[in-house]
């Protein structure tokens, strides 16, 4: 759930602000190579934020599932990786492409 806020606070924080800028004015009018930053962390808060609500589904259908065994199943070892690698990957698919 802290890792949903971060993405979360983090497209409010670092995303809306110039999307909202770019809104009123109708045009880009901040620097022209923040453009291409800004994209990459859109799309990498946006794609991290949808990876973090998959996991929180991943998790909870686990512990309904297999209750007695998902102590065994989701360490916080496991948890931290998974997490890690939502990030992970929002960041490949953002920032590689762009």
């Amino acid at each position: 759930l802290v890792s949903l806020f971060m993405s979360d606070l983090m497209v409010g924080l670092v995303v809306m602000p110039p999307a909202m800028l770019n809104q009123l004015y109708g045009r880009w009018v901040l620097r022209g190579d923040f453009c291409s930053l800004w994209a990459s962390f859109d799309v990498m808060c946006c794609s991290a934020s949808i990876l973090n609500l998959c996991l929180i589904s991943l998790d909870r259908y686990l512990l309904i599932t297999s209750p007695l065994r998902y102590k065994l199943r989701m360490t916080s070892c496991r948890a931290l990786a998974l997490v890690l690698a939502a990030w992970t990957l929002a960041a490949l698919a953002s920032f590689l492409p762009i």
